[in-house]
Formats: C-alpha cells, sequence, structure tokens
C-alpha cells in the first residue's frame, strides 16, 4: 500500500450510499412483495420486482442474490481505510491483528445469536452473512498489508482451489436418494451433468463437510442437509469476493484522480461479468450463491464493481449529494439495522396491530396488507437510524 502522503484519508459517501442500499434491500423483504404479486396475477411489475426480492433456487442471479456479496464486497472496500485510520492513531500492527481477530469472533457468534433467535438451543450452523464475514476476516486483514501482487495471487488460489476441490468430489452414485436430503428428484436444478454436476444441491463437497463438521456440535437432532444447500466452506469463496473490494478500496484511496478510479472500477466489473458468465455457459463452474462458486465470486464481484463505479461517480465526482442521505443513514449503521431487522420486525408490526386494530393493513384488501405493514416497519426502522445518526450513535464491531 501507498504512503500516507500519497493517499486519500477522507471518508467517501458512495461507500455508506451504497451499503446503505444494500441493507435496504434486506430491510424490504419485510415488504413480501412475492404476496402482492399473488395478489395481482395479472402485472408484469409487480412479478418482476417480486422476483427480484427472492433468491433464485440454484443457478442464476436476482437482484436479492446481490445483497450478501456487496455487503462482504463493502468489508473489503473498507479495510484499507480502517487500517490507515489505526495507523494514523499510532496502533501497532500486532495491536491491529488482535482486534481483527476479536472482530472476527464477534461477527461469528453475532451471527450464530441471530440464528438462534426463537429456537429451544443454540443454533450452530455457519452460513450466515455476519458469519460468513467473521470467517474470513482475520485473513483479509492480514492480506491488506501485502502487495496488490500477492493479494491477487491469493484471489487465484482460492478461487481455483475451491473449483478443484469441488470437481475431484466423487459425484453420487447411480440411483442416489436426492428425496433424503431434501431435495425432490424432479427438481430441474439437479439434472446438470459434466462439471456442473460437481455443484449439484446437497451432494457436493460443501454439504458431505456440513454433514461431518456440524454434527461437531451440540443439537436437537443430526445435521443431514441445509433446506436452502447453503454451506460453510462458502466462506472461502467469499473471502475472495471481500478480496476483489479490498481491491476496490486501495485504488479509490490512490492519489490517480477521479477518472482513472472509475475507469478501474468499471473495467473490472465488466471483467467479472463476463468470465463469470464464460464460466457458467461453458460448464466449466456454474453460478451458484447457495455454495458460492468461483463463478459467482466473480459474477457477483463484478457487479459490486459497477454498482460502486455508479454511487461514486453520481455522489463523489458529480457531487450529487442531498438524495442520498435516507441511504447514508442506514449505510453508516449497518450491524445495527441488520441486528435490529432480526429482532424486532414482527414486534413492530404487531405493535401497530395492537395499538390501532388488526384490519390497520387491509385498507387497500388482504392483497397489499404486507406492502402496508412492512411499509410501516420500515420507516420506524428508519426513525430509529435516523436517532442515531443525529446523536452520532454508531454500532462498530
Amino acid at each position: 500500500m501507498k504512503s500516507d502522503k500519497t493517499t486519500i484519508q477522507v471518508r467517501l459517501m458512495s461507500m455508506d450510499a451504497y451499503r446503505g442500499f444494500v441493507m435496504f434491500l434486506m430491510m424490504a423483504e419485510i415488504l413480501h412483495l412475492s404476496r402482492v404479486a399473488s395478489a395481482n396475477p395479472d402485472s408484469i411489475v409487480w412479478k418482476v420486482l417480486a422476483w427480484n426480492q427472492t433468491h433464485v433456487e440454484w443457478f442464476g442471479c436476482s437482484l436479492h442474490d446481490l445483497i450478501q456479496p456487496s455487503f462482504s464486497f463493502l468489508v473489503g472496500v473498507a479495510l484499507p481505510y480502517s487500517i490507515a485510520s489505526r495507523m494514523a492513531k499510532g496502533q501497532s500492527e500486532p495491536l491491529m491483528t488482535a482486534h481483527a481477530a476479536w472482530r472476527s469472533l464477534i461477527l461469528i457468534l453475532l451471527g450464530v445469536f441471530l440464528r438462534s433467535v426463537g429456537r429451544s438451543q443454540t443454533n450452530w450452523t455457519f452460513e450466515d452473512t455476519l458469519t460468513q464475514i467473521g470467517l474470513g476476516y482475520l485473513f483479509l486483514f492480514l492480506l491488506g498489508h501485502r502487495s496488490i501482487r500477492f493479494q491477487l495471487v491469493s484471489l487465484g488460489l482460492i478461487l481455483f482451489g475451491y473449483w478443484l476441490a469441488f470437481v475431484l468430489y466423487p459425484l453420487p452414485a447411480p440411483g442416489f436418494d436426492y428425496g433424503s436430503v431434501g431435495v425432490p428428484p424432479d427438481w430441474g436444478y439437479n439434472r446438470a451433468s459434466g462439471i456442473t454436476a460437481h455443484f449439484n444441491k446437497n451432494s457436493n463437497l460443501a454439504w458431505a463437510f456440513d454433514r461431518w463438521f456440524l454434527n461437531l456440535f451440540p443439537r436437537a437432532s443430526g445435521f443431514n442437509y441445509n433446506g436452502g444447500g447453503y454451506a460453510t466452506l462458502s466462506f472461502i469463496p467469499t473471502l475472495g469476493t471481500m478480496i476483489l473490494g479490498l481491491f476496490a478500496g486501495q485504488w479509490l484511496r490512490e492519489d490517480i484522480g477521479d477518472k482513472v478510479k472509475l475507469r478501474r472500477l468499471a473495467a473490472a466489473g465488466v471483467a467479472g461479468i463476463l468470465i463469470g458468465l464464460a464460466l457458467h455457459f461453458t460448464g466449466i463452474c456454474p453460478l451458484v450463491k447457495r455454495i458460492w462458486t468461483p463463478g459467482w465470486t466473480l459474477l457477483s464481484g463484478g457487479a459490486c464493481f459497477i454498482l460502486l463505479a455508479l454511487f461514486y461517480y453520481i455522489i463523489d465526482m458529480k457531487g450529487w449529494r442531498k438524495w442520498a442521505f435516507p441511504l447514508v443513514v442506514i449505510g453508516m449503521n449497518s450491524i445495527a439495522i441488520y441486528v435490529l431487522v432480526h429482532l424486532i420486525d414482527k414486534f413492530i408490526v404487531d405493535s401497530f396491530r395492537i395499538h390501532l386494530g388488526q384490519n390497520v393493513f387491509k385498507a387497500f384488501g388482504d392483497g397489499y396488507e404486507t406492502l402496508l405493514s412492512g411499509g410501516a416497519a420500515l420507516i420506524v426502522f428508519w426513525l430509529i437510524l435516523f436517532w442515531m445518526y443525529r446523536r452520532k450513535i454508531f454500532i462498530r464491531i
């Protein structure tokens, strides 16, 4: 990394706005647009909106699928700024490393805690966004002190190694009972053949690892499969996504001019998307967010570069800032809103019904009930964050 004399220390509003946009997409799950679309079967608009608020079943990508990659990518973008800030305060590298390790542990445990809410015992799984970031964060921090060439080689080894490990893992034997691992026999996505078959749902390397690893923890019954196909080992290519963000953060801190930065971000974005699509359509490596295939890492990382470039161009280059303020309020307290959404979303909606009547959100009919109730909850969430923003209360780990 360059010395402080040749780098920029100013916090970029575009990063906070992009993070706020991502967290808003996560918050907006409470709108349940799929229910609105079901109530309006002839509306193409609602169908498109609903599809983009759900995860694809296996292969492919929706807007909703870009939430976790964006959150992970932005962790990488922010790291060079964090390192520079701590160095300016005189912190030693061992002290910063200890803090990074502590942060990793907190993120892992916070993810486990949130997934255990409402259960009879601790739910020891590690596929949650916070946990996945926590598992890779210390490695990301250590890479943040190395050269870009070293980081690039590390990214290549991570992605190729993860891909190779999946390909070398043997395919299920003929007659394998997919129903026993939560995959209906007629589910179209598990008809893939060739190399792609090694990335089928709940019959791959990551699934086999979790059948061993997750059963090392106390649980009410033995772990056999994850219903969505998500896996612990996804943290490895998720680290790749964070490394891509690290590249972006290092470029943004360099004193190379806004246009050069924008070109780098855009070029990296286009390259990532094209390579990811090529790997998918040639059958070398499919796009599967749920197990975070290397092809997915590159395509989603490319999309993150493009989104960051757009926010950077509009906000930091053109200076159009006022419109982004609501997003900045969310983005500057991303951990707080992540926790709040997981803990009190139902409480907020139920409170409206208790005090304003059980039918308060049925003014436009049952089909729009979740749209109104979710919208009310979103307003409450934003007001809480605005209150924190005005009082300079920012939750950091």
